[in-house]
């Protein structure tokens, strides 16, 4: 069996976060989402927690340096050694050259980048949705467009990075999370990349 080391990508509202933990848990790996980091730091009032807020609240993404450090911590964490699935990083040329780095410092590059499409209108509705129902300040609909519109110019473009090494996997993410569960298994066991 292939190591997996997996990147799942696609706009605010595509899925990413539900069908990476789903995948990671059936691998057996860490699901290693940024939003969930700083999410806890903000909700345990850490230092992190307090000045990512202050740039959530904005609007704003944090800065690739602080989100690279903490990155590299987790993945030097044990549990990350057999494989993981990062989500919310890389999302810039910048970070993935931080990962790259990293990677290749451990002879272990990624296995296979899972781009989740979603028309931006599904996008929106989702993330509307979401807030409803969770409450969440950040996702009103000013913030939603500025993330998508951030998401379209600076992370969208490291999937041709990607596309260049033959790893991503254009999933339909239009659909139930089973359907969409099933298509991201399918590319994974082409690439030798199934659940044990």
């Amino acid at each position: 069996m292939t190591a997996a080391r997996l990147l799942i990508i696609g706009p605010q509202g595509s899925g990413k976060g539900t069908q990476g933990v789903r995948i990671a848990d059936a691998l057996g790996i860490p699901a290693v989402s940024t939003g969930d980091v700083f999410r806890a730091n903000v909700k345990e009032g850490t230092e992190l927690g307090l000045k990512v807020k202050a740039i959530i609240d904005a609007g704003d993404l944090v800065p690739d340096a602080l989100t690279g450090e903490i990155v590299r911590d987790r993945l030097a964490q044990p549990d990350a050694a057999g494989g993981f699935l990062l989500d919310g990083y890389p999302r810039n040329l910048g970070q993935v050259g931080d990962l790259d780095g990293f990677l290749d410092e451990r002879g272990a590059p990624l296995t296979a980048v899972i781009e989740l499409v979603v028309p931006r209108d599904e996008s929106i509705q989702r993330l509307s949705l979401r807030a409803a129902e969770q409450g969440r300040a950040d996702d009103n609909a000013e913030s939603i467009a500025k993330r998508l519109a951030i998401y379209e110019s600076e992370t969208a473009p490291i999937l041709d990075v990607y596309r260049e090494r033959g790893i991503v996997d254009q999933i339909d993410g239009v659909g139930s999370l089973d359907e969409v569960y099933a298509r991201i298994q399918d590319a994974l066991a082409a690439r030798g990349v199934a659940a044990s």
